[in-house]
């Protein structure tokens, strides 16, 4: 792991073939990642009529949304949405459920062609994972735009279910209860009790399909996830890992989320 200073404010490296960026604050690194995913999309624009982008439902993502969504450059009505991931079994209207934190925060601010949600209170939700994985058969990802878990997951793909070679572009899956409680301690749940057992998710290959992938992680509570996601072995053991393997991805943190790695 070799270091190199980029200006006085950002430390630039490279793991594998993960490109790491820190920044000394949450708000420099989401406006960083949000003029670096603007750039990216503007070129696919170029080359390609429209574009399909997933994004994550994450505290870890407000800054970065919030810079994106003042991006007057971004031509949003050539731009079909997905999220990555939802609860099984949440209230419609439940704050806490992706599509609503998403459709909060980006979905409703800017003109998109499409927005696709998975829907969380479908009667059958291997069903409803077959509705998804077509869609994104119909719309193959261009751009992914991420965090990680402080178990490692990416998505919802906790260690005991993540599989790097899984044939499946969505599935259910149980939440591991350290993923369940890291709801709670970011206060989206009031109690373990409260946060669901299950969720549907976009698969480890799913998300891999994409040809650029902006994984942003800020705050001290990822230290650890992003201390085994750069150290660790690449394994399903720390699923965040993969993303070494992956060509044009970049990891943001920040001056908290980096602190294990010095």
């Amino acid at each position: 792991m070799s270091y190199s200073e980029i200006n006085s404010n950002v430390i630039t490296f490279t793991k594998g073939k993960l490109e790491v960026k820190i920044y000394p604050n949450r708000e420099e690194m989401g406006k960083e990642a949000a003029k670096n995913v603007s750039d990216t999309i503007q070129k696919q624009l170029q080359q390609h009529d429209e574009i399909n982008m997933i994004f994550a439902a994450a505290p870890s993502q407000s800054d970065f949304m919030k810079e994106l969504i003042s991006d007057k450059f971004i031509q949003w009505e050539r731009i079909n949405a997905f999220h990555m991931d939802e609860y099984i079994g949440l209230e419609k209207d439940a704050p806490q459920e992706f599509g609503n934190f998403l459709k909060d925060r980006i979905f409703s601010k800017v003109p998109f062609k499409s927005v696709h949600y998975i829907n969380g209170q479908a009667d059958d939700p291997m069903k409803e994972c077959e509705r998804y994985s077509d869609l994104m058969n119909q719309y193959p990802v261009d751009i992914v735009c991420l965090g990680i878990g402080e178990n490692g997951h990416i998505a919802f793909n906790d260690p005991p279910v993540a599989d790097f070679n899984d044939p499946l572009l969505v599935k259910v899956v149980e939440l591991e209860m350290a993923c369940r409680q890291q709801q709670v301690n970011e206060k989206l749940f009031a109690s373990i009790e409260l946060v669901p057992t299950h969720a549907i998710t976009v698969t480890i290959p799913g998300l891999l399909k994409a040809k650029y992938m902006f994984c942003m992680v800020p705050a001290k509570n990822k230290a650890e996830a992003i201390y085994h996601t750069l150290n660790d072995e690449i394994s399903e053991k720390c699923p965040a890992t993969i993303l070494r393997t992956k060509e044009d991805t970049i990891l943001y943190l920040d001056e908290e989320s980096s602190s294990l790695l010095n």
